[in-house]
C-alpha cells in the first residue's frame, strides 16, 4: 500500500488542484502569490476575512494580513466579530488610554462572552493597536443571539431587540437551503426548531452587516473585518446584508482547512487561502459546509456572484 496522498482542491470547471498553502483567486481559477492577494485588495473598501475560531494558523495568517494592509495603506478600522458593540468602550480605553490587558480582559469577560483561547487573538489585537488601527466590535451580545435560537426573534424583550438590526432578511432561500445542512449538525444540542434556529442566523448576521456598514458611512477608512467564514460563505451573511444597505467595494477571502479533498464553488468567495486542519479542539465547520468531490450543489443555480 503506498503512502497517502495529500489532500486536495479543485475549482468546479477548472482543470488543475490546489494543494495547502495555496492562495486560489476564485473567479479567475488560478494560484496567486500573497503579494497579488494585497494587491488586489488595493480597490476594496471593505475586506472580509472569514476564519475557523480554534485553528492557530488562520489567527498567523491574520495578523500577516492585517501588518501588509497596515504598511501599505495605513491605519483601518479593523472590525471583529469577537466584541460586542457593548463592548466598544472597553475596545476603545484598551486602545486609547493604555490600560492594562489583564483589565481589558476582566471589562469584555473574554472568558465567557467568547471562550476561544485569548493567545489566538492576542498577536492580532496587539498589531492593530500598535499601528493605530481602530478596533470596532461589531457583534451583538451572544446572549441575544442564543435566546433566538432556542425561542424565535418574537420572544425578545424590548431591550433585546434593540441590540439587533431593525429590517432581518429572512427570504433568502439559498441561505435557508444551506443552512438546513448546517443545522443538521446541532441535532444533539438543545436546538430543536429549525425556523429559529434561521432567524439566529439571521438576526446575527444582519446586526453585523449594520454595524459594519454604520462605520463605514462615519469613517471613510478602508475596513478589514474578521470573522467566522461561515458568515461570509457564498455571501450570504455579512457581506450582501451590507451591500442591502450601501454600496461597498468588497473583497471577500476565506481561510479552509484542507483535510480532504474539496470542490470549491466559485462563487463561495472571491479568494480562499487552503490552509492545514491544525485545531485547539473545537470547530467552527457548523457554519461553514464544501462539497466533497462528486457532491452536487444544491445551490449552484440560486446563488450569483456580487464583484
Amino acid at each position: 500500500m503506498g503512502p497517502k496522498m495529500p489532500p486536495l482542491a479543485s475549482i468546479e470547471g477548472v482543470p488543475g488542484h490546489f494543494a495547502e498553502g495555496r492562495i486560489i483567486d476564485l473567479h479567475n481559477g488560478k494560484s496567486i502569490s500573497f503579494d497579488e492577494l494585497m494587491d488586489d485588495f488595493q480597490e476594496a473598501d471593505l475586506i472580509l476575512v472569514g476564519e475557523v475560531h480554534d485553528n492557530p494558523e488562520h489567527h498567523l495568517i491574520e495578523v500577516q494580513i492585517l501588518q501588509e494592509l497596515t504598511a501599505r495603506y495605513g491605519p483601518l478600522n479593523v472590525a471583529m466579530e469577537f466584541f460586542d458593540t457593548t463592548q466598544q468602550p472597553a475596545l476603545d480605553r484598551y486602545v486609547n488610554e493604555g490600560i492594562s490587558e489583564t483589565r481589558f480582559l476582566e471589562d469584555v469577560n473574554w472568558a465567557k462572552a467568547w471562550s476561544f483561547p485569548y493567545h489566538f487573538y492576542r498577536p492580532l489585537l496587539f498589531s492593530a493597536k500598535e499601528k493605530g488601527n481602530r478596533l470596532v466590535g461589531i457583534n451583538l451580545p451572544a446572549s441575544i443571539v442564543q435566546k433566538v435560537a432556542r425561542l424565535g426573534i418574537e420572544s425578545l424583550t424590548p431591550e433585546e431587540r434593540g441590540h439587533a438590526a431593525e429590517e432581518i432578511d429572512l427570504n433568502n432561500e439559498a441561505h435557508r437551503q444551506y443552512l438546513s445542512e448546517v443545522f443538521k449538525d446541532h441535532q444533539q444540542s438543545e436546538l430543536r426548531n429549525f425556523d429559529y434556529f434561521y432567524e439566529a442566523q439571521c438576526v446575527w448576521e444582519d446586526t453585523m452587516a449594520r454595524n459594519i456598514a454604520r462605520y463605514l458611512k462615519e469613517d471613510q477608512r478602508r475596513m478589514v473585518v474578521f470573522s467566522g467564514n461561515g458568515h461570509i460563505i457564498e455571501r450570504f451573511g455579512i457581506p450582501n446584508r451590507v451591500l442591502r444597505r450601501m454600496p461597498a467595494k468588497m473583497a471577500t477571502l476565506l481561510l479552509y482547512p484542507l483535510t480532504e479533498r474539496q470542490i470549491l464553488n466559485k462563487n463561495m468567495a472571491d479568494y480562499v487561502w487552503l490552509t492545514s486542519g491544525c485545531s485547539a479542539g473545537r470547530h467552527d465547520h457548523r457554519t461553514m459546509r464544501l462539497r466533497k468531490l462528486g457532491e452536487k450543489d444544491k445551490n449552484e443555480n440560486s446563488t450569483g456572484k456580487d464583484r
